[in-house]
């Protein structure tokens, strides 16, 4: 976000810099713009990912994290560098485009867990998100090839399943060939 320049924005789509700040209204509302577009971007991902999964669609969900922050690195950091100053909010319509990602993960952890649980799920869905976005921060910054980590999206994977079961989550076998799932084989995990 530090190079990101409105005036280069301008440039690069044939505006001028006002006609970006009449559309927009400033540098903070275009960033805003582009990361509830990537939001919706990364939610057809997880979408055509689980449309395409058979029958783990858990390991769909974190397939699509990981391919969206995998495809665009850029898009992807762009939405957790951005901060709006303080005393501005996220427009309602934004908030909306950007609740659709969220909303999936939700409803994929809904119809995993027993209709029974006491699991809150919105909280516990954004927890997992966070577990899988802390895997994908270190595959993309090159952290988990410096801790020679052979699978980051296995084990992300894992740490998921980990966490549903813990709610009632089952699975006829959640556990990965590398043995990640299972606390004994995990090594520097």
């Amino acid at each position: 976000m530090a190079k990101f320049s409105g005036r280069e924005v301008a440039k690069r789509v044939g505006y001028s810099v006002g006609t970006i700040s009449n559309l927009f209204g400033s540098v903070d509302g275009l960033i805003v713009a582009i990361n509830s577009r990537s939001f919706e971007l990364w939610a057809q991902i997880l979408r055509d990912r689980l449309e395409s999964a058979t029958d783990d669609r858990i390991a769909a969900l974190v397939d699509g994290y990981f391919a969206f922050a995998e495809q665009s690195p850029e898009l992807w950091s762009a939405i957790y560098a951005h901060r709006l100053p303080e005393g501005l909010d996220l427009p309602e319509e934004d908030k909306a485009r950007r609740a659709g990602l969220t909303q999936i993960v939700e409803d994929e952890i809904r119809t995993v867990l027993p209709a029974d649980t006491d699991a809150d799920v919105v909280r516990l869905a954004r927890s997992l998100v966070a577990v899988v976005h802390g895997h994908c921060s270190f595959v993309v910054s090159g952290s988990f090839a410096l801790l020679e980590e052979p699978d980051p999206q296995g084990a992300a994977l894992a740490r998921v399943r980990e966490s549903l079961a813990a709610h009632g989550y089952c699975a006829e076998d959640f556990r990965s060939d590398s043995g990640l799932g299972d606390s004994e084989n995990r090594g520097s995990l």
